[in-house]
């Protein structure tokens, strides 16, 4: 199967893409799905999300001082 990239991948075989992506190939062809849960439910007011690319994963911290994290009720993904 060809990627979205051009990158030719096995039957069976799995991969991280650079967004974040989990994907696997098959006959039926390329599934992908966020490899990270979102935030949702947070003092968006008090608080702001930041996505680290690096390690595929948000983290919610008090918009004046990003060493303090603030607490999620709910996450999707």
């Amino acid at each position: 199967c060809l990627d979205s990239e051009g990158k030719l991948h096995e039957f069976g075989s799995k991969w991280r893409t650079e967004d974040c992506n989990d994907c696997l190939s098959d006959r039926d062809g390329i599934r992908c799905c966020s490899s990270y849960a979102t935030p949702v439910d947070y003092d968006k007011e008090k608080c702001e999300s930041i996505f680290n690319k690096e390690t595929c994963s948000y983290k919610v911290v008090e918009k004046n001082n990003h060493s303090k994290e603030c607490p999620v009720h709910s996450w999707v993904g």
